[in-house]
């Protein structure tokens, strides 16, 4: 089941050309990566259909921890996060990516109490450090982080050290290695494209050097 669940979400986000592949010139991250694979997971919210499809498995995985309170990041995990905690019935709460500079200065918006058990929503996981950050901010405003769950991860290994060091779970709907399988079998991709980005995969800091 979990395969197939992989599988379909990799094939929606192939399908509203959520992915993209650009490889001259490349995507640039915000972390400053270059890279020929992008991931917009922010199209799914012009997609009511295949939107739903990826939060009702969003809500399976979410029943899995049994959180008191959902958190989405700010921007792209907050639409997630609201439909989650919708169709589950759970209080939502957001993260902002640093605190205001006015009013309350807060960086947790919505009602959270000490010692509540609180699941973040990202739409992806790059690097993870964002994503950690958002946690570690729950954490400090004395929430219990359970994991973080997102669509897609490029599966990096410096997003595995980051969450292993925070101590930090992760999970995500679907990952790398699944949509470029799924992407040459439906030729999204053909085979040099592909060792393209398996190229950059390998070593993404040093791809064009």
């Amino acid at each position: 089941m979990k395969i197939l669940m992989q599988n379909q979400i990799a094939k929606i986000l192939l399908e509203i050309k959520a992915v993209k592949l650009s490889i001259d010139p490349p995507f640039t991250w915000a972390s400053g990566i270059k890279s020929p694979i992008y991931c917009d997971n922010r199209m799914l919210m012009g997609y009511p259909a295949k939107r739903k499809i990826v939060i009702d498995a969003f809500a399976e995985k979410v029943k899995e921890y049994n959180p008191e309170i959902i958190a989405g990041t700010a921007t792209a995990g907050i639409p997630h996060a609201a439909w989650i905690a919708e169709k589950l019935e759970l209080p939502m709460i957001y993260i902002r990516s640093k605190k205001k500079n006015h009013g309350r200065q807060n960086q947790i918006e919505g009602p959270l109490e000490k010692g509540k058990k609180v699941l973040v929503i990202e739409d992806l996981i790059s690097t993870g450090g964002s994503s950690v950050e958002a946690a570690k901010a729950v954490q400090e405003a004395g929430g219990e982080v359970l994991g973080v769950l997102a669509i897609f991860t490029y599966q990096l290994n410096k997003s595995f050290e980051v969450f292993k060091e925070a101590n930090i779970k992760f999970e995500t709907l679907t990952n790398f290695e699944t949509l470029i399988n799924i992407a040459v079998e439906q030729n999204y991709l053909d085979e040099k494209d592909k060792e393209t980005v398996l190229a950059w995969y390998k070593d993404p800091q040093n791809w064009l050097n």
